[in-house]
């Protein structure tokens, strides 16, 4: 796979298949987004969950009911363009699949929100460690104990991602990345994961564990993940989302979702 390709190519590669595995470090320097297909008479009340929880659900578009082409990536496809979707049905997933073609329909909306790999490519550039790039790994993501403000029928515990560094690295760390707003800007906690009710670093909710090497520490941010945790609580009749760490992967540059 050549990380450096664009999101068009990118995204077509993904299309025909020749790649179904986690985005993270593909198509550096361009914006990727968490997906959720909702039925429409559930899309109000989620819009406003994500309202009410800007870190974890910041929204990057919103499509009308049976659209599928988004605002951020003129061609695309969401039915097609993500490596791997999850099927839920209230609540209880069904299935994994590479394509949902054939279960989208004209009263579907599909919401793209923000996600942490978008910030990757500036850690690195800023010398920082990003270990799942390093490691060829998906991201670890992990439930916590923090509590996000409902919309009914839509609740959920703050799901959050993890990248371990030394003290002074995440200081600059969350420096870089508050710029970053619509893709959860600076890091919600680091440090002693027991404060936010994380219990073993090595057995994350979502993704892969990743190293902690000797004096590093880990360091989360709010991820999208939580609309999923929102989705399974709503038991929405049919839900529709990207599988944790493939996301959709937009032509939206980093920098133009920064604050200067």
């Amino acid at each position: 796979m050549e990380r450096t390709m664009s999101p068009a190519q990118l995204r077509s590669t993904i299309r025909t298949a020749e790649w179904k595995g986690p985005t993270s470090g593909l198509a550096p320097g361009y914006v990727q987004a968490n997906l959720v297909m909702l039925p429409r008479e559930e899309a109000f009340p989620f819009l406003l969950f994500c309202v009410r929880n800007p870190r974890p659900c910041p929204i990057l578009d919103v499509l009308e009911p049976g659209q599928y082409e988004p605002r951020i990536a003129p061609g695309a496809d969401l039915r097609r363009d993500l490596p791997k979707y999850r099927i839920y049905e209230k609540g209880i997933l069904k299935s994994e699949v590479d394509s949902v073609s054939d279960i989208f329909n004209e009263e579907m909306v599909s919401f793209l929100l923000g996600c942490s790999f978008s910030f990757e490519n500036a850690l690195l550039a800023a010398g920082l460690p990003v270990r799942n790039i390093e490691e060829g790994k998906n991201v670890s993501m992990y439930v916590t104990n923090r509590v996000c403000a409902p919309s009914d029928p839509f609740s959920s515990p703050l799901v959050v991602s993890m990248r371990p560094m030394k003290p002074d690295q995440a200081i600059r760390a969350a420096q870089v990345t508050t710029r970053f707003y619509l893709t959860h800007g600076a890091p919600i906690h680091f440090g002693s994961p027991d404060e936010i009710g994380i219990r073993n670093l090595a057995e994350p909710e979502f993704g892969d564990p990743v190293t902690i090497h000797p004096g590093e520490i880990p360091v989360f941010w709010a991820c999208g993940v939580t609309s999923q945790a929102a989705v399974l609580s709503a038991r929405v009749p049919l839900a529709i989302t990207h599988s944790p760490g493939h996301m959709f992967v937009s032509d939206l540059r980093d920098e133009e979702l920064t604050i200067l």
